[in-house]
């Protein structure tokens, strides 16, 4: 397992970072704790969990899984506010209001004193950067997060962020974490190079694009039923393409012609990646993590990188993973200004 700078902290995580969204819906709290023994065991120290993930139950499922192991302060803990815990107006959003007592709920269900790592969960366009970034410097300030992070926000908003921190010495932005796989390599247009260039560091999620990179689903073969994508239609669907199914047979030979399959390879390219800190592995059960940790060990040569850009040239798309998740909220902000709220 290697490790790196947390972007330019003085931080050190390890090469994959385990989520844990999957906690509290298909995984009990039996499997977690397991499954969190596990991975620190073969050296991970980054674990990532949101409020919103089963509605705080994946939190509730990490503390207790720590306080078991007694291995809270091994791991860089990491969580998220912003996206929706309730029906009522103030339930979500980065005001000063919903933040406040977001980190306090997240405190309580992770049974510790402190968020190593604190991500704002998707952009909150009504809210001004100077409330949002003003309450995140309280809360650094009580010692209850430690370093600030920002997930799915476009360029221009993470330099807005930047420049508060500037003008104002709040807080600064540490990482992003973006959609990122081999369907969807846009955040190499221009968020790879701003965050390089920014010393922002690069925590990826999706790294099998929601299952279409697990080999699952094959060109003219029927989609199995009971799956993510049972039911999904070709000609509509953003993520679920014809092309994506494309792809998938460029790369499956790719990957045996290593001796390797299509989930090992599209885990193991992720880590190699310039500018990437870590990505997220979210295994739904203990099998699932042992394959991911195995990926640590597989490198490439030129050949196979290239041939891999060959399939999927770099900065391009055959799944709206990144676009979906970020300018989109800027675009309907502008045009359909009566909701402009780009949370969720």
């Amino acid at each position: 397992m290697e490790y790196r700078q947390l972007g330019r902290t003085g931080t050190r995580v390890s090469q994959l970072c385990l989520g844990t969204m999957n906690f509290g819906d298909v995984t009990d709290q039996s499997a977690a704790t397991q499954i969190v023994d596990e991975a620190i065991d073969a050296g991970i120290n980054f674990i990532d969990t949101a409020d919103v993930y089963s509605r705080g139950v994946s939190e509730e499922m990490v503390g207790k899984a720590l306080q078991k192991n007694g291995k809270r302060d091994d791991i860089v803990l990491a969580t998220k506010a912003v996206a929706a815990m309730g029906d009522g107006q103030n339930d979500r959003g980065a005001s000063r209001f919903h933040l406040s007592r977001a980190v306090e709920d997240s405190l309580r269900r992770l049974q510790t004193d402190r968020i190593d790592l604190f991500y704002l969960h998707v952009v909150d366009i009504t809210t001004p950067m100077d409330e949002i970034f003003g309450q995140l410097d309280i809360l650094v300030k009580q010692g209850k997060i430690l370093y600030v992070g920002t997930s799915k926000w476009p360029v221009p908003l993470i330099m807005d962020g930047l420049a508060m921190h500037e003008k104002y010495d709040y807080p600064r932005i540490v990482a992003e974490q973006p959609p990122y796989h081999l369907c969807d390599r846009g955040i190499e247009m221009e968020l790879v190079w701003t965050c390089m260039r920014h010393g922002i560091g690069l925590v990826t999620w999706g790294p099998l694009a929601y299952g279409i990179l697990s080999g699952m689903y094959r060109k003219g073969q029927p989609i199995p039923e009971g799956h993510r994508w049972s039911g999904a239609d070709l000609e509509t669907n953003k993520r679920f393409t014809p092309e994506a199914l494309e792809l998938v047979e460029k790369l499956i030979p790719i990957a045996e012609a290593k001796g390797i399959d299509l989930p090992a390879l599209s885990h193991a390219w992720l880590q190699q990646r310039p500018g990437i800190t870590c990505p997220i592995v979210g295994p739904r059960t203990i099998t699932h993590l042992h394959a991911a940790l195995k990926t640590t060990e597989i490198s490439f040569t030129q050949e196979e990188l290239d041939a891999i850009d060959a399939a999927i040239a770099p900065g391009t798309w055959v799944s709206d993973f990144y676009f979906g998740n970020t300018y989109a909220h800027m675009v309907r902000s502008i045009n359909h200004p009566e909701n402009p709220t780009g949370y969720y």
